[in-house]
């Protein structure tokens, strides 16, 4: 019972973050010119858009990009394939893990939709306190980062 119950969660879950993500990105392209920036909050939160060639946090962006493409489609089916072996193998009762499984999912999806159309990814939160600034992420960057926050942190339980 557990089994089917995750291949209805995981994936209502997944669409659930790729539909935000994907409208939260588009309102942005739309709306906001590349080097506009809208304060959110001051001193913390501003919105931009900027285009992501790499992976998080712009981590491979000045790869050539034969190296580039090599090396995020290859990481992106490694992380595929071990979200899947934890899902049958350690995670088959799991609600939290299923959960997080399916933030992580959603969020890789998303990312891959952008390198799809744009052939990047669309950034637009940027963070930050005084002149330091985190590196610009979106929402599929978020979900991903609470799903593996969750599954790192969250309570073991008993098979």
């Amino acid at each position: 019972m557990a089994i089917r119950k995750y291949f209805i969660t995981i994936p209502v879950i997944s669409f659930v973050v790729v539909i935000l993500d994907q409208i939260t990105k588009l309102l942005v392209v739309n709306r906001i010119q590349q080097g506009e920036v809208l304060q959110i909050i001051p001193n913390f939160l501003n919105l931009v858009l900027t285009y992501n060639k790499g992976i998080a946090f712009g981590l491979m962006s000045n790869l050539p990009d034969v190296w580039r493409q090599i090396a995020i489609n290859g990481s992106t089916l490694l992380a595929v394939v071990v979200i899947v072996y934890f899902l049958c193998r350690h995670y088959k009762n799991d609600s939290i893990a299923h959960f997080a499984i399916a933030m992580i999912l959603g969020g890789a999806i998303g990312n891959v939709i952008d390198r799809f159309f744009y052939g990047q990814v669309v950034d637009f939160i940027d963070a930050y306190y005084s002149t330091w600034h985190w590196p610009a992420f979106n929402i599929a960057d978020s979900a991903v980062c609470i799903g593996v926050f969750i599954l790192l942190f969250r309570p073991t339980q008993e098979e």
